[in-house]
């Protein structure tokens, strides 16, 4: 028993020896925590976090950041994270004064600041303030990625060469979506290129891939919709016969009943083209629920509903119902 013990005692003293002279490697770091606000964010700082971190969004599918604000539970998880990332350019405009008060004692980032203003479309309502729907250009999103990468390498640089290889992979990515977009959308006639959607969420889709864009709203859902707009808007369906409408997932569909009601009044029958992921994406776990799965579903049900010629399962054959 004695021999025993000394045994014991004598392979700890070894294992402590080896572990203090460095013989054996280190344990790994634990994984970066990142708090991001949009589901858009998140998957970004996932895919080229890989598994060093650990990403969490504080709004899910259906949430709109323009009216959101943080709860006591956001509150906790923002306090204990390593890293906050928000998107800024006025999106989470009721949680500005919060993340500024925030990032005096918290490493916290606006990834969408970053974005070459020279590339971004001013606010219709407010004087110096910009679109900040930039996620609808996929082209336009890379500034946000590279962003992203940017804000990990910072607050973890033992993984920089990781961050770097993952962020030029989703780059890959992000650039092969684009390509499809703007071969399918193509397809669509040059008079059916018109968008009509709840809220002027697609400025920089119709601008990078040459279509009208028309939001019952403005940019900002927290805008509303009068009877004069409502008015305007049944006559440009009836006199330009656009026969489909785009609801929302984020944003109540009151306004496009509305229009379709009012052209029917009218003898011109108008049909919801199908729902769109515009500040939030898809349920999680779906590949609707990813940005390259956002996108994919809209480009491929704008243009089947316009009149162009997409595979119903997407790009990538993998949209849970075939559009």
């Amino acid at each position: 028993m004695v021999f025993a013990r000394r045994g014991i005692l004598k392979s700890a003293l070894i294992a402590v020896t080896v572990l203090l002279s460095g013989g054996v490697p280190a344990l790994s770091a634990a994984p970066l925590t990142v708090v991001a606000t949009t589901g858009m964010i998140a998957d970004a700082a996932r895919a080229v976090g890989g598994d060093a971190v650990t990403v969490t969004a504080l709004m899910g599918p259906g949430v709109d950041p323009h009216s959101y604000r943080q709860t006591r539970s956001d509150i906790v998880a923002m306090a204990k994270a390593d890293l906050v990332l928000w998107h800024g350019l006025y999106l989470e405009a009721q949680m500005e004064d919060f993340f500024a008060d925030l990032g005096k004692k918290r490493r916290v980032v606006a990834v969408a600041e970053a974005v070459d203003k020279s590339r971004l479309l001013g606010h219709q309502n407010y004087a110096g303030r910009y679109d900040p729907h930039v996620w609808m250009d996929p082209a336009l999103w890379t500034g946000v990625v590279v962003a992203v990468r940017d804000a990990l390498t910072e607050a973890q640089p033992a993984e920089a060469a990781a961050f770097k290889a993952n962020a030029e992979a989703y780059l890959a990515e992000l650039a092969a979506l684009d390509t499809y977009s703007r071969e399918v959308l193509a397809s669509v006639p040059q008079g059916s290129r018109v968008l009509l959607t709840a809220h002027d969420a697609f400025s920089y889709f119709g601008r990078a891939y040459g279509y009208e864009v028309i939001g019952i709203q403005g940019i900002s859902t927290q805008s509303e919709a009068g009877l004069n707009r409502v008015s305007e808007l049944v006559d440009l369906l009836v006199s330009r016969k656009i026969a489909a409408v785009f609801v929302e997932s984020s944003v109540s569909d009151r306004n496009i009943r509305a229009l379709i009601e009012g052209a029917a009044a009218k003898g011109h029958e108008v049909r919801i083209g199908g729902e769109l992921f515009s500040d939030a994406m898809g349920e999680t776990g779906t590949y609707e629920g990813t940005y390259l799965g956002m996108i994919d579903h809209n480009v491929t049900l704008i243009t089947r509903a316009s009149g162009g010629t997409a595979p119903a399962d997407g790009r990538t054959g993998r949209l849970s119902a075939g559009l």
